[in-house]
């Protein structure tokens, strides 16, 4: 996997890529967004393009800190930072969600201090009844408006549809790879399928495509991973930087799922393009991302949780949180319990968005590795 995967690791290493760079020359609109729960095909249709913000290689906060509380999490005091630092300048604009408190004082910050040519956050509701599905539909709608005024780009039912088809492509795509780690021997590593899906993030689907397509040849020729101690699977706060991952994998352990905000499960599930775009793109929203802020779903996350360590013969559950994250770090105590109750092998484990403790986590995983009998 040398060769395409050196090709990912260039594509992580900074917000604006070689990739982002030939669509921006080539007349597309990149749209930042941080969260799961912005409806990507939205920021997909005509010229535009969904970036996931990231801040590769982040090494303080120090700017930031003067602006957010030391109890908002690193993930967005790393982005504000990176934002200060001009370095999201190449951006068409912003789409947040207030799914949580810390998103919500970063769009806040960002409106101020760097406002933007477009800057809009999406009211989240916090259940997923008829009720709160017509308020997201309605709040999607909204933003439809906006992107379309602000952009001039199309946003009747037939073009969001048809970036419903092009992002459902990629998610296909991506998906097919991924179902290669429930083989005994998969093809490739955690670690590398994390940079594939990550490069996905942050770069146009339509240069994405070819890269994909290359990894899929690779891994057909690739001989299969037999020297690993056990298959984990790794869940919880957004995770977008595959070297945790490839910590975890240092220590003998071969990650077979993800299933983390910015990871494959759940962010690959096809959406529905044959209803109304609108309610799909909201039910996706509410229900498909299975976010912990839907409080009243916890035990159908647990359930979905147990079933893919199933389906993936994953020996261990890694259940990883940002420090303060208010949504996974309520969530990750319960679903401890709830995993151990079903007999699955639990690690559980708060960490900063930069990497650091890099040693202690060594440990913690070596130790939990051979704690399951491996």
């Amino acid at each position: 996997m040398t060769a395409i995967d050196s090709e990912l690791k260039i594509l992580l290493e900074k917000p604006l890529n070689h990739l982002v760079e030939r669509a921006i020359n080539e007349g597309m609109i990149p749209i930042g967004y941080a969260c799961s729960m912005v409806p990507e095909a939205l920021i997909s249709v005509g010229k535009l393009f969904p970036v996931s913000m990231r801040a590769p290689g982040s090494e303080g906060t120090e700017m930031a800190d003067l602006y957010l509380s030391s109890v908002i999490c690193t993930y967005a005091r790393s982005l504000l930072e990176f934002a200060l630092d001009d370095r999201y300048k190449f951006l068409g604009g912003y789409v947040f969600t207030a799914g949580c408190d810390h998103l919500r004082r970063l769009h806040d910050n960002l409106d101020y201090l760097k406002k933007p040519g477009f800057s809009y956050i999406l009211d989240i509701p916090h259940k997923t009844g008829g009720a709160a599905l017509e308020w997201t539909i309605e709040e999607i709608t909204r933003l439809a408006s906006a992107l379309e005024k602000q952009f001039d780009t199309d946003m009747s039912r037939e073009s969001i549809n048809k970036a419903i088809e092009k992002t459902n492509a990629l998610n296909r795509a991506l998906s097919a790879i991924g179902t290669l780690r429930k083989s005994k021997h998969p093809p490739f590593t955690g670690t590398q399928y994390h940079r594939l899906i990550m490069a996905s993030r942050v770069s146009p689907a339509e240069y994405m495509m070819p890269l994909i397509e290359k990894f899929r040849k690779t891994a057909e020729d690739s001989e299969g991973r037999s020297e690993y101690r056990a298959r984990l699977m790794i869940t919880g706060s957004g995770l977008d930087d595959p070297e945790y991952t490839n910590i975890i994998e240092s220590q003998g352990a071969l990650v077979v799922a993800d299933r983390y905000c910015s990871g494959s499960f759940p962010g690959l599930e096809p959406l529905d393009s044959s209803s109304n775009p609108f309610e799909a793109l909201a039910r996706r929203t509410l229900e498909v991302t299975r976010c912990p802020r839907m409080m009243e779903g916890f035990n159908s996350r647990a359930e979905y949780i147990a079933q893919i360590a199933e389906e993936y013969s994953a020996d261990g559950v890694i259940i990883e949180s940002i420090k303060f994250c208010d949504t996974w770090g309520l969530e990750s105590a319960a679903l401890t319990d709830q995993l151990r109750a079903k007999g699955i092998p639990v690690l559980r484990v708060e960490r900063e968005y930069r990497q650091s403790g890099e040693g202690q986590l060594r440990t913690r995983v070596q130790a939990f590795i051979e704690s399951i009998g491996h």
